[in-house]
């Protein structure tokens, strides 16, 4: 079993068939927690999740792109974060990407609240950072990582990486590897603090193309075993335990 945690079923890019790719993926024995980036996503999340008893969650959040266009309700999350199928808030964080019109003191204000929110509710995090790195892990450093999460899509430098373990996080890596020269960084990485993740529909792994899906996630699990010089069924036992462990999901077959 892999855990593809990192997906974005609940996307318009699968409107026509999210539950047909859903099924492909759990036949193939991926489960997938589906992130949420706003609260109409997160929502989409949290109902597909409830669909199935095992092998679906979700993760709820307001990504810092949406930040004009959406201002966070606490309460409003809260209550959604009620289902049993969320495992983490998230994707949060910082993006700095000079097209993104949110300041970067708001984004920092919205993620605080974020993080109060993953708190109050004992749920990691799922955090978004582009171009943001240090900002990052000055906040996490003052405030700490009370409830650990992981740093989704990683693609900082070593130094950067080593600080975010530091605190106990975990690194996300998927397709963008085949894309970036992160080998060093995955090479240092322990293999029990790394986390598998397709960011489906984005990020397509090769030798695949197209619109990405959980079930690639086996591509990202093939080249960090190539990469680390470990076997694939290692890596595959292996992040699947963290996932577990992080967004305590059980042990059971997939669902209906």
């Amino acid at each position: 079993m892999l855990i593809d945690t990192h997906a974005h079923l609940n996307f318009n890019a699968y409107k026509e068939d999210s539950f047909e790719v859903l099924r492909r993926s759990l036949d193939n024995g991926v489960w997938m927690i589906n992130v949420g980036s706003q609260y109409s996503t997160s929502k989409r999340a949290v109902e597909m999740a409830e669909k199935y008893e095992n092998g679906v969650y979700a993760a709820i959040g307001l990504h810092p792109i949406h930040l004009e266009t959406e201002v966070f309700d606490y309460e409003k999350y809260k209550e959604l974060a009620k289902s049993k199928k969320v495992v983490a808030i998230g994707e949060i964080g910082l993006d700095y990407k000079p097209e993104y019109a949110s300041s970067e003191e708001k984004q920092k204000t919205v993620l605080s609240q974020q993080l109060k929110l993953a708190e109050a509710l004992s749920l990691p995090v799922i955090f978004h950072c582009r171009m943001s790195h240090d900002d990052l892990i000055k906040i996490l450093s003052e405030n700490g990582s009370r409830t650990g999460g992981v740093i989704h899509c990683f693609t900082g430098a070593w130094k950067q990486a080593e600080k975010y373990l530091g605190m106990g996080l975990y690194l996300g890596f998927n397709g963008i590897i085949f894309k970036l020269n992160l080998d060093e960084i995955i090479e240092k990485t322990p293999l029990d603090r790394v986390l598998l993740e397709t960011d489906c529909p984005y990020l397509t792994p090769k030798p695949m193309e197209g619109r990405n899906e959980p079930s690639y996630v086996k591509y990202v699990a093939e080249k960090i075993a190539k990469v680390k010089g470990l076997g694939y069924e290692e890596v595959v036992e292996i992040t699947t335990k963290n996932a577990q462990k992080l967004f305590r999901i059980p042990a059971s077959p997939a669902g209906r």
